[in-house]
Protein backbone atom coordinates (compact mmCIF):
# COMPACT_ATOMS: atom_id res chain seq x y z
CA UNK A 1 0.00 0.00 0.00
CA UNK A 2 2.80 2.66 1.14
CA UNK A 3 4.27 1.84 -2.42
CA UNK A 4 1.08 2.92 -4.14
CA UNK A 5 0.49 6.11 -2.42
CA UNK A 6 4.71 6.71 -3.62
CA UNK A 7 3.72 5.78 -7.03
CA UNK A 8 0.84 7.72 -6.80
CA UNK A 9 2.60 11.04 -5.48
CA UNK A 10 5.21 10.52 -7.89
CA UNK A 11 2.95 10.25 -11.07
CA UNK A 12 1.13 13.44 -9.79
CA UNK A 13 4.38 15.56 -9.28
CA UNK A 14 5.58 14.62 -12.89
CA UNK A 15 2.06 15.79 -13.94
CA UNK A 16 2.51 19.12 -12.09
CA UNK A 17 6.33 19.45 -13.83
CA UNK A 18 5.06 18.74 -17.19
CA UNK A 19 1.93 21.09 -17.20
CA UNK A 20 4.33 24.08 -15.40
CA UNK A 21 6.65 23.60 -18.81
CA UNK A 22 4.05 24.01 -20.79
CA UNK A 23 2.90 27.06 -19.36
CA UNK A 24 6.23 28.50 -19.56
CA UNK A 25 6.21 28.33 -23.21
CA UNK A 26 3.07 29.56 -23.82
CA UNK A 27 3.98 32.57 -22.11
CA UNK A 28 7.12 32.96 -24.33
CA UNK A 29 5.05 32.79 -27.38
CA UNK A 30 2.92 35.20 -26.09
CA UNK A 31 6.02 37.43 -25.90
CA UNK A 32 7.39 36.90 -29.01
CA UNK A 33 4.47 35.86 -31.47
CA UNK A 34 6.88 34.65 -34.34
CA UNK A 35 8.83 32.62 -31.74
CA UNK A 36 12.19 33.08 -33.16
CA UNK A 37 14.89 34.66 -30.53
CA UNK A 38 16.93 36.05 -33.64
CA UNK A 39 15.39 40.17 -32.62
CA UNK A 40 18.76 42.43 -32.32
CA UNK A 41 16.78 44.50 -29.56
CA UNK A 42 16.09 41.48 -27.61
CA UNK A 43 19.43 39.74 -28.12
CA UNK A 44 21.92 43.21 -28.66
CA UNK A 45 23.48 41.24 -31.52
CA UNK A 46 23.05 42.88 -35.41
CA UNK A 47 20.73 43.54 -37.56
CA UNK A 48 18.94 40.03 -38.50
CA UNK A 49 17.40 40.05 -41.98
CA UNK A 50 15.19 37.10 -41.72
CA UNK A 51 12.50 39.40 -40.00
CA UNK A 52 12.75 43.22 -41.80
CA UNK A 53 9.57 43.65 -40.87
CA UNK A 54 10.61 43.32 -37.18
CA UNK A 55 13.02 46.06 -36.14
CA UNK A 56 10.93 48.38 -33.48
CA UNK A 57 13.18 51.13 -34.23
CA UNK A 58 11.75 54.56 -34.13
CA UNK A 59 13.37 56.83 -36.86
CA UNK A 60 13.37 60.78 -37.08
CA UNK A 61 12.72 62.01 -40.64
CA UNK A 62 13.49 65.93 -41.30
CA UNK A 63 11.93 67.12 -44.12
CA UNK A 64 11.05 70.95 -44.50
CA UNK A 65 9.11 73.91 -44.59
CA UNK A 66 5.56 72.92 -42.83
CA UNK A 67 4.32 74.82 -46.37
CA UNK A 68 6.48 73.00 -48.84
CA UNK A 69 6.30 69.59 -50.41
CA UNK A 70 9.03 68.01 -48.25
CA UNK A 71 6.63 68.02 -45.14
CA UNK A 72 3.56 66.87 -46.58
CA UNK A 73 5.25 64.06 -48.49
CA UNK A 74 7.66 62.99 -45.55
CA UNK A 75 4.83 62.87 -43.06
CA UNK A 76 2.41 60.93 -45.56
CA UNK A 77 5.33 58.58 -46.04
CA UNK A 78 6.41 58.47 -42.72
CA UNK A 79 3.00 57.63 -41.63
CA UNK A 80 2.81 54.53 -44.33
CA UNK A 81 6.26 53.31 -43.40
CA UNK A 82 5.11 53.19 -40.09
CA UNK A 83 2.09 51.30 -40.79
CA UNK A 84 3.31 48.57 -43.07
CA UNK A 85 6.27 47.86 -41.13
CA UNK A 86 7.70 46.96 -37.60
CA UNK A 87 9.77 50.53 -38.09
CA UNK A 88 8.37 54.02 -36.85
CA UNK A 89 9.23 57.18 -38.67
CA UNK A 90 8.16 60.17 -37.35
CA UNK A 91 8.48 62.99 -39.71
CA UNK A 92 9.14 66.59 -38.91
CA UNK A 93 9.80 70.18 -39.94
CA UNK A 94 12.94 71.10 -41.81
CA UNK A 95 15.10 74.17 -42.32
CA UNK A 96 16.29 72.87 -46.10
CA UNK A 97 18.59 70.51 -47.07
CA UNK A 98 22.18 71.77 -45.86
CA UNK A 99 20.38 71.91 -42.23
CA UNK A 100 18.85 68.66 -42.86
CA UNK A 101 22.08 67.08 -43.37
CA UNK A 102 23.91 68.70 -40.28
CA UNK A 103 20.66 67.58 -37.87
CA UNK A 104 21.91 64.05 -39.39
CA UNK A 105 25.44 64.48 -38.50
CA UNK A 106 24.42 66.50 -34.98
CA UNK A 107 22.21 62.93 -34.30
CA UNK A 108 19.34 65.59 -34.34
CA UNK A 109 17.50 62.75 -37.00
CA UNK A 110 17.88 59.52 -38.79
CA UNK A 111 16.51 60.21 -42.13
CA UNK A 112 16.25 63.23 -44.98
CA UNK A 113 14.89 65.01 -47.54
CA UNK A 114 17.76 66.55 -49.44
CA UNK A 115 18.40 67.73 -53.37
CA UNK A 116 20.42 66.34 -54.81
CA UNK A 117 22.99 68.83 -55.78
CA UNK A 118 23.37 69.34 -51.98
CA UNK A 119 23.53 66.02 -50.94
CA UNK A 120 26.36 66.02 -53.43
CA UNK A 121 27.97 69.05 -51.68
CA UNK A 122 27.87 67.56 -48.54
CA UNK A 123 29.48 64.20 -49.82
CA UNK A 124 32.06 65.68 -51.66
CA UNK A 125 32.92 68.99 -49.12
CA UNK A 126 32.34 71.61 -52.10
CA UNK A 127 29.78 74.84 -51.99
CA UNK A 128 28.23 74.90 -49.18
CA UNK A 129 29.94 72.20 -47.00
CA UNK A 130 33.58 73.58 -48.62
CA UNK A 131 34.54 73.53 -45.17
CA UNK A 132 32.51 71.25 -43.26
CA UNK A 133 32.52 67.86 -45.57
CA UNK A 134 29.86 65.33 -44.43
CA UNK A 135 29.80 62.25 -45.56
CA UNK A 136 28.38 59.87 -42.81
CA UNK A 137 24.94 59.53 -44.78
CA UNK A 138 23.85 57.19 -47.70
CA UNK A 139 21.55 57.56 -50.08
CA UNK A 140 17.90 55.57 -49.45
CA UNK A 141 15.72 56.47 -52.81
CA UNK A 142 15.09 59.37 -55.02
CA UNK A 143 11.77 60.12 -55.40
CA UNK A 144 10.93 63.20 -57.68
CA UNK A 145 12.05 65.76 -59.56
CA UNK A 146 11.82 69.60 -57.60
CA UNK A 147 11.29 72.16 -60.04
CA UNK A 148 13.19 75.28 -59.39
CA UNK A 149 10.08 77.74 -59.58
CA UNK A 150 10.32 81.36 -59.95
CA UNK A 151 7.25 82.66 -59.12
CA UNK A 152 5.96 86.42 -59.62
CA UNK A 153 2.23 88.10 -59.50
CA UNK A 154 4.14 90.84 -61.53
CA UNK A 155 2.90 89.86 -65.50
CA UNK A 156 5.47 92.23 -67.12
CA UNK A 157 8.35 89.70 -65.16
CA UNK A 158 8.83 87.45 -67.75
CA UNK A 159 12.68 86.08 -68.20
CA UNK A 160 15.29 85.39 -65.44
CA UNK A 161 16.70 89.08 -67.28
CA UNK A 162 13.45 90.76 -65.98
CA UNK A 163 14.90 90.33 -62.25
CA UNK A 164 17.59 92.78 -62.66
CA UNK A 165 16.99 95.65 -60.18
CA UNK A 166 13.99 93.60 -58.70
CA UNK A 167 13.54 92.30 -54.85
CA UNK A 168 13.46 88.54 -55.24
CA UNK A 169 13.78 86.57 -52.64
CA UNK A 170 16.57 83.32 -53.36
CA UNK A 171 15.22 81.32 -50.33
CA UNK A 172 15.94 80.51 -47.03
CA UNK A 173 19.31 80.47 -45.00
CA UNK A 174 20.86 77.24 -44.72
CA UNK A 175 18.56 75.92 -47.87
CA UNK A 176 19.83 74.14 -51.47
CA UNK A 177 17.49 77.53 -53.02
CA UNK A 178 20.09 79.77 -52.43
CA UNK A 179 22.29 77.97 -54.94
CA UNK A 180 19.95 76.92 -57.13
CA UNK A 181 19.45 80.83 -57.42
CA UNK A 182 23.46 81.57 -57.91
CA UNK A 183 23.31 78.78 -60.45
CA UNK A 184 20.01 80.07 -62.72
CA UNK A 185 21.29 83.74 -62.35
CA UNK A 186 24.88 82.57 -63.49
CA UNK A 187 23.38 81.21 -66.54
CA UNK A 188 22.17 84.63 -67.45
CA UNK A 189 25.48 85.67 -66.94
CA UNK A 190 24.04 87.86 -63.50
CA UNK A 191 24.70 88.06 -59.81
CA UNK A 192 23.34 88.88 -56.63
CA UNK A 193 24.53 92.65 -57.26
CA UNK A 194 22.33 92.12 -60.40
CA UNK A 195 18.98 91.91 -58.15
CA UNK A 196 17.85 92.94 -54.75
CA UNK A 197 18.24 89.49 -52.47
CA UNK A 198 16.71 88.58 -49.61
CA UNK A 199 16.56 85.13 -47.55
CA UNK A 200 13.28 83.71 -47.11
CA UNK A 201 11.45 80.31 -46.62
CA UNK A 202 8.75 79.40 -48.68
CA UNK A 203 5.88 80.37 -46.83
CA UNK A 204 7.46 83.89 -46.47
CA UNK A 205 8.29 84.45 -49.80
CA UNK A 206 4.39 83.94 -50.98
CA UNK A 207 3.21 86.05 -48.03
CA UNK A 208 6.29 89.10 -49.25
CA UNK A 209 4.72 88.46 -52.25
CA UNK A 210 1.04 89.09 -51.32
CA UNK A 211 2.21 91.91 -49.77
CA UNK A 212 3.90 93.83 -52.36
CA UNK A 213 7.04 93.55 -50.54
CA UNK A 214 8.81 91.20 -53.01
CA UNK A 215 8.74 91.16 -56.72
CA UNK A 216 9.57 87.25 -57.33
CA UNK A 217 10.70 84.11 -54.81
CA UNK A 218 13.02 81.33 -56.18
CA UNK A 219 11.19 78.30 -54.84
CA UNK A 220 12.53 75.07 -55.25
CA UNK A 221 9.87 72.21 -54.41
CA UNK A 222 7.90 69.31 -56.38
CA UNK A 223 4.83 71.67 -57.68
CA UNK A 224 2.34 71.80 -56.80
CA UNK A 225 3.92 73.58 -53.73
CA UNK A 226 1.39 74.37 -51.12
CA UNK A 227 2.60 78.23 -50.24
CA UNK A 228 2.12 78.70 -54.43
CA UNK A 229 -1.18 77.20 -54.55
CA UNK A 230 -2.19 79.24 -51.15
CA UNK A 231 -1.18 82.28 -53.23
CA UNK A 232 -2.32 81.63 -55.98
CA UNK A 233 -6.21 81.19 -54.13
CA UNK A 234 -6.15 85.17 -53.98
CA UNK A 235 -3.65 86.26 -56.65
CA UNK A 236 -2.42 85.91 -60.17
CA UNK A 237 0.72 84.04 -60.16
CA UNK A 238 2.76 83.53 -62.71
CA UNK A 239 5.92 81.43 -63.62
CA UNK A 240 9.44 83.06 -65.10
CA UNK A 241 10.45 80.73 -67.68
CA UNK A 242 13.88 79.48 -68.74
CA UNK A 243 14.34 78.82 -72.25
CA UNK A 244 16.71 76.17 -74.11
CA UNK A 245 19.66 78.11 -74.83
CA UNK A 246 20.24 78.78 -71.04
CA UNK A 247 19.04 75.79 -69.94
CA UNK A 248 21.87 73.88 -71.94
CA UNK A 249 24.32 76.06 -70.70
CA UNK A 250 23.36 75.55 -67.12
CA UNK A 251 23.57 71.79 -67.49
CA UNK A 252 26.92 72.23 -68.80
CA UNK A 253 28.59 73.70 -65.30
CA UNK A 254 25.97 71.91 -63.33
CA UNK A 255 24.73 68.26 -64.63
CA UNK A 256 22.56 67.88 -61.14
CA UNK A 257 19.84 69.75 -63.41
CA UNK A 258 17.73 68.60 -65.92
CA UNK A 259 14.67 70.38 -67.99
CA UNK A 260 11.74 70.30 -66.58
CA UNK A 261 7.94 71.73 -67.28
CA UNK A 262 5.14 72.58 -64.42
CA UNK A 263 2.05 72.02 -65.99
CA UNK A 264 -0.43 74.62 -66.33
CA UNK A 265 -2.98 73.00 -63.96
CA UNK A 266 -0.54 73.58 -60.54
CA UNK A 267 -1.47 77.24 -60.23
CA UNK A 268 -3.74 77.97 -62.96
CA UNK A 269 -1.31 78.86 -65.62
CA UNK A 270 -2.24 80.01 -69.00
CA UNK A 271 0.02 77.77 -70.06
CA UNK A 272 2.92 75.00 -69.03
CA UNK A 273 5.81 77.09 -67.98
CA UNK A 274 9.45 75.20 -69.17
CA UNK A 275 12.11 75.26 -66.21
CA UNK A 276 14.80 73.17 -64.25
CA UNK A 277 14.74 70.49 -61.81
CA UNK A 278 16.98 68.83 -59.42
CA UNK A 279 16.32 65.17 -57.60
CA UNK A 280 14.60 65.19 -54.61
CA UNK A 281 16.19 62.34 -51.91
CA UNK A 282 15.85 60.53 -48.73
CA UNK A 283 18.95 60.10 -47.15
CA UNK A 284 20.48 58.53 -43.97
CA UNK A 285 22.82 58.33 -41.11
CA UNK A 286 25.44 55.55 -42.07
CA UNK A 287 24.40 53.90 -38.46
CA UNK A 288 21.29 53.50 -38.93
CA UNK A 289 19.99 49.54 -38.85
CA UNK A 290 19.83 47.91 -42.27
CA UNK A 291 16.73 46.72 -41.85
CA UNK A 292 14.95 49.31 -40.73
CA UNK A 293 16.85 51.38 -44.18
CA UNK A 294 14.96 48.23 -46.23
CA UNK A 295 11.67 48.91 -43.63
CA UNK A 296 11.73 52.83 -45.55
CA UNK A 297 12.10 51.70 -48.95
CA UNK A 298 9.81 49.22 -49.09
CA UNK A 299 6.88 50.65 -47.05
CA UNK A 300 7.52 53.21 -49.54
CA UNK A 301 7.34 51.05 -52.99
CA UNK A 302 5.60 48.16 -51.99
CA UNK A 303 2.45 49.95 -51.71
CA UNK A 304 2.47 53.54 -53.54
CA UNK A 305 -1.12 53.59 -54.36
CA UNK A 306 -2.15 53.97 -51.01
CA UNK A 307 -0.43 57.30 -50.65
CA UNK A 308 -2.46 59.75 -49.92
CA UNK A 309 -0.69 62.30 -52.10
CA UNK A 310 0.10 63.46 -55.51
CA UNK A 311 3.48 62.75 -55.50
CA UNK A 312 2.91 59.17 -55.47
CA UNK A 313 2.46 59.38 -59.05
CA UNK A 314 6.29 60.35 -59.64
CA UNK A 315 7.77 57.45 -57.20
CA UNK A 316 9.92 54.94 -59.71
CA UNK A 317 12.02 51.94 -59.33
CA UNK A 318 14.57 52.78 -61.85
CA UNK A 319 14.75 56.87 -60.88
CA UNK A 320 14.56 55.50 -57.21
CA UNK A 321 18.18 53.59 -57.96
CA UNK A 322 19.72 56.20 -60.01
CA UNK A 323 21.38 58.30 -57.93
CA UNK A 324 25.15 57.73 -58.37
CA UNK A 325 27.00 61.08 -56.63
CA UNK A 326 26.38 59.47 -52.96
CA UNK A 327 26.38 55.08 -52.76
CA UNK A 328 23.60 53.92 -51.33
CA UNK A 329 22.79 52.21 -47.87
CA UNK A 330 23.30 48.40 -47.60
CA UNK A 331 19.51 48.35 -46.80
CA UNK A 332 17.95 50.08 -49.82
CA UNK A 333 20.68 48.51 -51.66
CA UNK A 334 19.41 44.68 -50.31
CA UNK A 335 15.60 46.00 -51.15
CA UNK A 336 16.27 46.91 -55.01
CA UNK A 337 18.78 44.16 -55.70
CA UNK A 338 15.48 41.92 -54.67
CA UNK A 339 13.97 43.99 -57.78
CA UNK A 340 16.58 42.88 -59.97
CA UNK A 341 18.36 46.53 -59.42
CA UNK A 342 21.73 47.08 -59.01
CA UNK A 343 23.19 50.35 -57.23
CA UNK A 344 26.48 51.84 -55.71
CA UNK A 345 26.88 50.95 -52.07
CA UNK A 346 29.03 51.86 -49.47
Amino acid sequence: MMKKKLLAMFLALVMVMALAACGGNDNKESQNPSGSNDNPAATGGDADNTNPSGSGNELIFTTGNDQGTYYGFGSVLAGQISDLTGTTVTAIVGNGSQKNIEAMDAGDADLGFVQADVMAYAYEGTSLFEDAKIDNFSTVAALYMEQVQIITVDPEIKTVDDLRGKTVSVGANGSGVYFNALDVLGAYDMTLDDIRPTLQSFSDSTDALQDGKIDAAFIVAGAPTTAVTSLAATRDVYVVELDDEHIDKLKAVSPYYDKNVIPADAYGLEKDATTVAVASVIIARDDISEDDVYNVVSGIFESIDTLGHDKKNELDLDFAASVTAVPYHPGAARYFSEKGLTVPVK
